[in-house]
């Protein structure tokens, strides 16, 4: 009869402090899980010429194809980041649903490249362009051309019209770079 009061004691104190176990003491779980961007699709569109329509993947920083750019085109660009599932790559809207913890700059390299931001881009709270849909003026390239693209993620502050309102390849301070990716441009 003893040994039936200890057990049965034990189970009653094991009871007693399962029981009581605070929730706060539980280990939290991550709500947002944060997807790696692992391709990026960039898009062309030359307003000229409909048919003129250039497509660019750039998977794990390596681009498939480069863009033939004329000189005094404007081209409507789109950007579609895309996250790696199975074996497979499906557009990720987080960073339209995260606009304001998100934001593009550009920077070409041996072109004269104009960007506007898109009257139909996505605009963040601040007022400021997300940079998602673009226009590109072409005055100038060479065979050394590139564009870099960069999503920066967090930035503290962020201005499209940088380095002006006409041309409008954007800046921020703070953050962390989450997709820097450079595409041949000539």
């Amino acid at each position: 009869m003893k040994k039936f009061i200890n057990i049965t004691l034990v189970l009653f104190a094991a009871l007693f402090i399962f029981s009581c176990r605070n929730d706060d003491d539980a280990v939290p779980e991550d709500v947002h899980e944060h997807d790696e961007i692992g391709k990026v699709v960039l898009k062309l569109t030359n307003k000229n010429d409909a048919a003129d329509v250039q497509t660019v993947n750039v998977i794990s920083g390596v681009a498939d194809a480069h863009l033939h750019l004329h000189q005094g085109d404007t081209y409507l660009a789109e950007l579609d980041f895309q996250i790696k599932h199975d074996d497979h790559y499906h557009s990720s809207d987080e960073i339209e649903e995260e606009k304001d913890h998100h934001f593009i700059t550009f920077g070409p390299a041996n072109a004269d490249i104009v960007v506007m931001r898109a009257t139909n881009d996505i605009v963040r709270t601040d007022g400021q362009k997300l940079g998602l849909r673009t226009e590109w003026k072409i005055n100038s390239t060479q065979s050394t051309g590139k564009m870099n693209i960069k999503l920066i993620h967090g930035p503290t502050t962020v201005n499209q019209n940088y380095p002006s309102a006409t041309n409008q390849l954007g800046q921020t301070t703070g953050g962390e770079t989450d997709v820097d990716i450079t595409v041949d441009a000539h």
